[in-house]
């Protein structure tokens, strides 16, 4: 029986089992939140301590308890303070730490415990933020399936790990399952919702025969799908190994908040002093700087980077470091290339021009070579061949030479396709093809002499110029194309979206030296394809468009646009922007807030303890700021 005729129904499903992961325990967050920060849960502990004893009238017991507890802390605290120092993280605690002494040596033991909660709770309270900025980035990680339910020959299925599904098996898709590999439809029409791989809100149909991706949703009937790939390589995979790489990114916040930690430590301690000195009561030292902890320094910045990451994944943008998106907002050159990226990628034949072959022999020798090149052009050529019922050759003699052509042995006859230049190192006769606006040519060359041409078209993407304008207006002053076809082409491409410069006839090593000897920086390149790799990789920023391109360009790239839609590279660059502007907002509101307090306290207007209290309402301010990073904002582009 063929294995797409077989009926898909109720009992062949069967009752859905227990979760592979067994039986979840309730969590408690309390004891979780407890047993993550002991410190926290300790200055809580002596805090209450310290309260009863206050109480009871035991002063003396409560001043000595708490003292000892904060300077411990501080003591810890100094150890890591050190370690920044020497690796030149200057004024990240040295502010809390030197508090934390103040306000113990003047007797503001209660403030001293407060300090301490503050600076040992700022982990905290950055990793609620931080979860609520990334519960996008990890919701792909969350849903990705662990296992599938493979079918025998006799028709029943097993459930088996996912990484040991095989290339040809065939697997059973229950209702409201993520699909677990790529596969080929076998019991179509079936409904998938893609929205979390395409952003479609809409179901999609696929008819039998179709292919459909892993990570997308199953609608309400079962299906049955034959495997086109493995695990690793299919394409909800590739996904969840670009947003790990994103989740597990380190920006460099350090360097952002550095910028202004070391001036603003500098003039609280200058401050701090200048307080003691005119009053001559050194409480007003421990008082200015009790109001100056860093905090907001601290944590603001993180979390708006965390929050910008988070909302560029749930637009189809991931970006894989947190440096990437400071990189964004300051892009002044961007380069593009062309097939693929400024075009659909989705070339189509016009016209076959032979100089001593048949068309029809000319095209289906020509589709027989392009059978071993992985070009998109060579795609195109084949599929038409293929649609017009013409026979391939194959062979054992076969090589692809890269961006340039492919030659290969077809029972004795020598077959050359690809760029003139490449076939005429080898052929005889060769003429250049006129060509109208937006045509490409492939050049054929058969047993030593010239052949003819097939002529392509590549259409321009609708929302290239759309894009290209967005860009203008986000300050991206320098446009470039980068490709490797001719320059007449190239140059119609760049006149119907706006691309300032053009360069064309270019290798994999051209596109990188051109990149680096582009003056206006930083300079983004977008590129889809294998040889885009290593130009987005020198890149100051590089853009892979599509999940379903090539997966060097996607890992070599810092930003993949899992949609195929070119206008999310301005969207990349808007959220860039936005961030950095938030994630510096909220720094200066935490700045300007606490220099405000710092004033106050040096007049002796905020007690020791108060100004621990209103530092917290500081930090609060400051890290609800940086959350708008999780809200889309106003397009501007």
């Amino acid at each position: 029986m063929d294995d797409s005729s077989a009926p898909v129904t109720e009992a062949s499903v069967g009752q859905p089992g227990t979760p592979s992961a067994g039986h979840v325990r309730p969590r408690r967050p309390l004891a979780l939140a407890l047993r993550r920060y002991p410190v926290v849960a300790l200055t809580l502990l002596v805090g209450l301590a310290v309260a009863v004893l206050l109480l009871s009238g035991a002063n003396s017991a409560a001043r000595w308890t708490a003292s000892i507890f904060a300077l411990a802390v501080a003591a810890h605290q100094s150890v890591g303070m050190v370690k920044d120092i020497l690796r030149g993280h200057w004024g990240i605690d040295i502010l809390a730490v030197t508090a934390i002494v103040a306000t113990v040596a003047v007797g503001e033991y209660i403030a001293s415990l407060i300090v301490v909660l503050m600076l040992t709770g700022g982990a905290a309270l950055e990793d609620y933020a931080a979860g609520r900025a990334t519960k996008e980035l990890t919701s792909l990680l969350e849903r990705a399936p662990r296992t599938a339910h493979r079918e025998s020959d006799d028709g029943c299925t097993t459930e088996v790990p996912i990484g040991t599904v095989e290339v040809g098996d065939v697997l059973l898709v229950r209702p409201s399952e993520v699909v677990p590999v790529d596969g080929l439809i076998l019991s179509g029409p079936a409904m998938f919702d893609e929205s979390a791989l395409t952003g479609e809100s809409l179901p999609v149909e696929h008819d039998t025969g179709s292919t459909v991706p892993s990570g997308v949703l199953n609608g309400p009937s079962a299906v049955r799908i034959r495997a086109i790939a493995k695990e690793q390589d299919s394409q909800y995979s590739r996904i969840i190994a670009l947003v790990r790489e994103a989740a597990d990114s380190r920006a460099p916040v350090v360097r952002l908040a550095d910028r202004y930690a070391v001036p603003f430590t500098v003039f609280a301690l200058v401050l701090a002093a200048a307080a003691w000195y005119f009053s001559g009561d050194p409480s007003r030292f421990a008082e200015v700087l009790v109001v100056a902890t860093p905090c907001p320094l601290l944590i603001a910045a993180p979390v708006a980077f965390l929050g910008g990451m988070s909302q560029a994944a749930k637009a189809g943008i991931i970006v894989k470091g947190a440096g990437t998106l400071e990189q964004l907002s300051r892009v002044r050159t961007a380069a593009f290339d062309k097939t693929g990226t400024l075009t659909g990628g989705k070339p189509t034949l016009e016209e076959v021009r032979s100089t001593s072959h048949n068309p029809a022999e000319l095209l289906a020798l020509a589709a027989s070579a392009e059978q071993y090149s992985s070009h998109v052009l060579a795609t195109a050529v084949v599929a038409e061949a293929v649609a017009r019922n013409l026979v391939l050759q194959t062979t054992e003699h076969a090589t692809e030479h890269a961006t340039h052509g492919v030659s290969a042995d077809f029972q004795g006859r020598r077959v050359l396709v690809g760029k003139q230049s490449f076939v005429a190192k080898s052929v005889t006769g060769v003429q250049e093809t006129p060509l109208t606006a937006g045509q490409m040519a492939v050049y054929v060359g058969v047993d030593g002499h010239f052949a003819g041409t097939l002529i392509m078209r590549d259409p321009l993407r609708p929302e290239a110029h759309s894009t290209l304008t967005a860009l203008r207006r986000l300050g991206v002053t320098e446009t470039v194309m980068l490709t490797g076809d001719a320059e007449t082409t190239a140059q119609f491409i760049a006149n119907e979206v706006g691309i300032t410069q053009v360069r064309a006839g270019l290798l994999p090593e051209d596109k990188v030296r051109l990149v680096n000897e582009l003056p206006l920086r930083q300079v983004m390149m977008v590129g889809d394809g294998v040889n885009d790799a290593p130009v987005l990789a020198a890149s100051d920023v590089g853009i892979a468009m599509g999940a379903k391109g090539s997966t060097a360009a996607s890992e070599s790239a810092d930003v993949v646009i899992m949609h195929d839609d070119l206008t999310k590279v301005a969207e990349a660059v808007r959220m860039g922007q936005r961030t950095i502007r938030i994630a510096v907002q909220s720094i200066w509101i935490g700045i300007l807030l606490s220099v405000a307090l710092m004033f106050l306290a040096a007049a002796g207007n905020i007690p020791a303890v108060a100004g621990a209290l209103s530092q917290e309402v500081v930090d609060l301010a400051a890290i609800l700021n940086a959350l708008r990073a999780l809200s889309p904002g106003k397009k501007r582009c």
